[in-house]
């Protein structure tokens, strides 16, 4: 047994055994262990194996640190150990009955479409997180950008209104840069060789060069390309790694990354991102401009089972193209209607079960959250449990969602010009085709009716007979009573990491 394989071997008696593993991928110097159950990992054992420098876990996905070189064959001998292509020394074969045979082809069947279902998740969290660390510089040039339109409509301070102007569109001139660094480090690549590749999409020289007969335009793609780019970048870098010698690596592997990944980015990928992108656009605006209502009460309706599925985050790219393209998101205030809608559904549960402290402490500390766009509590501790109100809230968010369809659908598109917030915390953030002032009135109106609709609809059909009895029989005939705890609802909210309107 070779060194390598004997560290797979410790690994995996460390991390629970094959059964607990779900995914198994490297990069560069750290090997990425999805598990399907954390409790099972013996973390302080997987530290102190000799060979690996360190282990970190961020819930079901463990980062063990073993070094160039060495992470490549570890990786392949923990797959074989985990598949079982790696028979250990001496195992002797037995005889099978046809009913262990068919039991062990169900398990293998479970366990490949949990795997299936864990990739897909993933990868939506993958392309997510190129994305998050960029929303704190949207939200802060967002709001730089809305302070100098107001200033500038008003005729206020025209000596400082140019000096905003840089401030909010610096970051936003050089996003596909970002986004390419970030997309390289998430897929095991050199975050700047990233950004090397994804500058290239925002570059002047772009409008020299001529592909398929048509002449690109800096910009072209926008973060899409450059997402794609760095993401190439990242699986070009590697391979290299693995071929070239570590005395010429240095020079060879960052020239023949950005060579060939930038080659394919300027002469494929803009071209392609770049239908996608328009495509993206023409999409959303022909959605809300058309359907308008109706399309704003189906996208409003069913955000929130999106957010508790965790599916919510592929949108985070759309949001962030259409920022890109038209300079703000008709779709994130419509979505957003979803935790108002269910703000109100808490505020019904909350004047409805006064006297019971448990879930009124919930609500209370869960609802100032939400006003600001962080929904996950009220959903995890109060509506979802609850099961009605989740129904209730998510009918309050399709009335809001339709409310700003409407005016979509009438010429005044409502927009934000960030992610990141929702709720009241949008509104600084508003913009669309007819200015601040149409777009706060259409957001506006979806919020007081999303909330509206939550309370009524949540405190009319929102709580079912045996859950209404259990409640008040938790509750006090008056507040300074004695209170019987309510175990089901007593419970220490986590909330879970999402985006905007996601929450």
């Amino acid at each position: 047994m070779t060194d390598a394989q004997q560290l797979a071997q410790q690994i995996l008696d460390t991390v629970g055994g094959s059964s607990n593993i779900a995914d198994v991928e490297n990069c560069m110097t750290r090997l990425r262990v999805e598990v399907s159950s954390p409790a099972s990992v013996d973390l302080p054992g997987l530290q102190a194996i000799d060979g690996v420098m360190a282990a970190i876990a961020a819930g079901s996905n463990l980062q063990i640190v073993l070094g160039p070189g060495l992470v490549d064959r570890v990786a392949v001998d923990l797959e074989a150990l985990r598949s079982g292509s790696a028979t250990p020394a001496g195992a002797a074969s037995a005889s099978v009955s046809p009913e262990e045979l068919a039991a062990r082809g169900a398990a293998i069947k479970a366990s490949a479409r949990s795997r299936s279902d864990g990739r897909t998740m993933r990868a939506i969290r993958r392309i997510s997180a190129i994305f998050i660390p960029l929303i704190p510089a949207l939200i802060a040039c967002g709001l730089i950008a809305g302070i100098n339109g107001i200033l500038t409509n008003l005729g206020w301070l025209p000596g400082i209104t140019p000096f905003l102007a840089v401030l909010s569109s610096g970051f936003l001139s050089l996003l596909a840069v970002f986004v390419g660094m970030n997309a390289a480090k998430e897929f095991g690549g050199t975050p700047i060789l990233g950004g090397a590749v994804g500058g290239i999409i925002v570059a002047a020289g772009v409008a020299n060069v001529t592909v398929f007969g048509e002449t690109l335009a800096p910009g072209q793609g926008g973060v899409l390309g450059a997402m794609a780019g760095g993401i190439l970048a990242a699986y070009v870098e590697r391979f290299m790694r693995k071929v070239t010698p570590d005395v010429i690596a240095l020079i060879v592997v960052p020239t023949v990354t950005v060579l060939v990944a930038g080659s394919v980015t300027l002469g494929v990928l803009m071209s392609v991102a770049g239908v996608i992108s328009v495509a993206i656009g023409t999409a959303a605006a022909w959605l809300l401009a058309n359907g308008g209502a109706f399309a704003g009460f189906i996208l409003g309706g069913f955000f929130l089972p999106l957010v508790m599925t965790g599916m919510h985050q592929a949108l985070t790219p759309i949001h962030t193209t259409l920022i890109d393209q038209t300079g703000w998101t008709v779709l994130l205030p419509v979505l957003a209607m979803g935790g108002a809608g269910q703000i109100g559904a808490a505020i019904a549960l909350w004047m409805r079960f006064r006297h019971n402290e448990a879930l009124s402490r919930t609500i209370r500390g869960a609802l100032p959250a939400g006003l600001l766009g962080v929904g996950e509590p009220l959903i995890y501790g109060v509506t979802l449990p609850l099961g009605r109100p989740f129904i209730t809230a998510c009918i309050g968010g399709a009335f809001g969602g339709g409310v700003v369809g409407l005016f979509d659908q009438l010429g005044h598109s409502v927009g934000a010009i960030a992610i990141g917030a929702s709720d009241l915390s949008l509104i600084p953030l508003l913009n669309g085709s007819s200015g601040y002032g149409w777009a706060l009135l259409g957001y506006g109106s979806g919020l007081v009716v999303a909330y509206v609709v939550g309370f009524v609809a949540t405190l009319l059909f929102g709580v079912s007979a045996s859950v209404k009895a259990d409640l008040e029989a938790q509750s006090t005939a008056s507040p300074g009573d004695p209170v019987a705890p309510a175990a089901p609802l007593d419970v220490e909210v986590t909330p879970v990491d999402s985006v905007g309107a996601a929450r």
